[in-house]
């Protein structure tokens, strides 16, 4: 359905921002996944970043159907499709599909993280070798300062997608994804974060040491990044709760 047309897709501005594009694709697929998820499981509800739909419902379907849609429009292989199964407020399942390598990210809480049929882990690199992706806004200046601070200690990454940064942490090619007051919404954030969990890593609010995917504001990353992060003096995150 979308492979055939990357990098050739005409595209429209929501809201007439260049930084936020949408295509029929996007909306193709997002009914499409709505309707076969129906089929295999009646029970829950469905919301995804198009059409909208329950958040409130106790179990839903989180959906982006093309994260990274600006990349998919000029040809860039940064781009994907994500799912999250949210129950009870919690992300039980997720699914990353990079759509132009043909590889299929997913976790299932408390069964580990996979890319196809092959178990990934995070990285066991310390932060003085890192390299991080981190998503802010860098036109406030407290947010430019944040990136500098980093900048000091590790190699920042962006390829402005969610989940491929995520499938690059899971799978030991990044150490962390950090977002603070990001871009982001919780449909580019939740199924993410748990396939870095279950692929070894630590995943936090920012200044907690729990995780609601509700809270933007949080770190995915291998244990030895995360602490080094979060703890001592030098943490530039230190926890608050």
């Amino acid at each position: 359905m979308l492979l055939p047309h990357w990098g050739n897709v005409p595209e429209r501005m929501k809201n007439g921002s260049a930084h936020s594009v949408v295509t029929g694709l996007d909306l193709a697929v997002e009914r499409y996944l709505a309707g076969e998820l129906k089929k295999i499981d009646s029970g829950a509800e469905f919301a995804g970043e198009e059409y909208g739909g329950r958040r409130d419902a106790d179990r839903f379907w989180l959906c982006d159907p093309i994260d990274g849609t600006a990349h998919f429009v000029r040809g860039l292989p940064f781009c994907s499709v994500m799912l999250a199964l949210i129950e009870d407020g919690r992300v039980n399942f997720s699914a990353i599909y990079d759509f132009i390598k043909d590889d299929m990210y997913h976790a299932s809480r408390g069964q580990g993280a996979f890319r196809n049929s092959e178990p990934i882990h995070v990285s066991d690199r310390p932060l003085e070798h890192s390299y991080i992706s981190l998503e802010t806004r860098i036109d406030k200046p407290v947010n430019f300062d944040l990136m500098r601070r980093m900048r000091e200690s590790s190699v920042l990454f962006s390829s402005i997608t969610s989940g491929y940064e995520f499938s690059l942490v899971a799978s030991g090619k990044l150490e962390a994804r950090v977002c603070v007051d990001p871009w982001a919404k919780d449909w580019d954030v939740a199924p993410g974060s748990l396939l870095v969990e279950e692929a070894g890593g630590i995943v936090a609010n920012i200044g907690s040491a729990s995780y609601d995917y509700r809270d933007l504001n949080m770190i995915a990353g291998n244990p030895l990044v995360y602490r080094a992060l979060t703890e001592g003096p030098k943490a530039i995150f230190p926890l608050t709760s």
